[in-house]
């Protein structure tokens, strides 16, 4: 990983020197994620989000599920703001009409309505921790080996009634099958029981990315431990609202939600790379 690394910033390196300059690689469609670089940005909003970028000027950006077609990246340095307007393709996505699930996971009761506010304080505060160690420049593998029974941006219609879109990747597998740390990172959540997710793990890849991973059977790490790729950090389970064993994996950065598998080539992108 380290030698794609190292060519992915030398790209960046050879952009232009303007302090209006930025480049950014990846695709820019609904629902991926990019890397960016400004060498002289002291900051960067997008979608409201005030965005640090690294020593090196590197940055990260998602485009959400329903990403407006035409938005504006701002770059701050110490002498001005620059807006760049970004064309922004749309993706088409899934609609799946499932049936059989418990009436109380479709309509909660006041009951449930307070598990499940519980439960997205949890989640948001556990997003919204940030560490500025770059652990995403590692790249990331796939969580769990199976067959693809959700994917991210999903219109899911449950017993009739039409849902959010799905915010991530579902991948079905035996019950009990180890689930690995995507990327390295630190465990930022780390819960059981919870009305959605039911046990489920949240791990901070560092200048506003986080995975999560939901529905366990077990979890095996706990809050603030450090993580490497690949060690195992639960199993697959079908806790909370699942009709199935399955691991639902999810990404986002400053709190957009993306399409979980772009983190794979996220040390590629310099195939792909545009200055704006």
């Amino acid at each position: 990983m380290h030698y794609k690394l190292t060519f992915l910033i030398f790209s960046f390196l050879i952009t232009a020197t303007s302090i209006h300059a930025a480049e950014l690689c990846g695709k820019l469609q609904q629902g991926e994620i990019l890397v960016g670089k400004s060498s002289a940005a002291q900051n960067i909003t997008f979608n409201q989000a005030n965005i640090s970028p690294d020593s090196d000027g590197l940055f990260l950006l998602a485009m959400g599920r329903d990403e407006k077609s035409q938005n504006n990246l701002y770059i701050t340095n110490k002498q001005t703001t620059t807006e760049h307007s970004l064309s922004i393709a749309a993706t088409a996505w899934d609609i799946q009409n499932i049936k059989g699930i418990p009436p109380r996971k479709v309509t909660p009761s006041d009951s449930d309505l307070r598990d499940i506010e519980f439960e997205q304080k949890l989640v948001r505060a556990a997003q919204q921790n940030e560490t500025f160690t770059p652990y995403w420049q590692q790249g990331f593998i796939m969580p769990v080996n199976g067959r693809t029974s959700g994917t991210f941006g999903g219109q899911r219609i449950m017993n009739g009634v039409k849902k959010n879109p799905h915010s991530g990747m579902d991948i079905a597998a035996p019950e009990g099958t180890p689930i690995l740390a995507s990327g390295n990172g630190i465990v930022t959540l780390s819960q059981k029981d919870l009305f959605y997710s039911g046990n489920v793990i949240i791990i901070d890849h560092g200048y506003g990315l986080h995975t999560i991973y939901a529905h366990l059977k077990d979890i095996k790490v706990k809050q603030g431990d450090i993580i490497k790729q690949g060690d195992i950090i639960g199993t697959v389970g079908q806790t909370g609202r699942a009709t199935g064993p399955h691991l639902h994996w999810g990404a986002s950065v400053h709190g957009i939600k993306f399409n979980p598998p772009s983190l794979l080539n996220i040390n590629n992108f310099n195939n792909f790379c545009f200055t704006i």
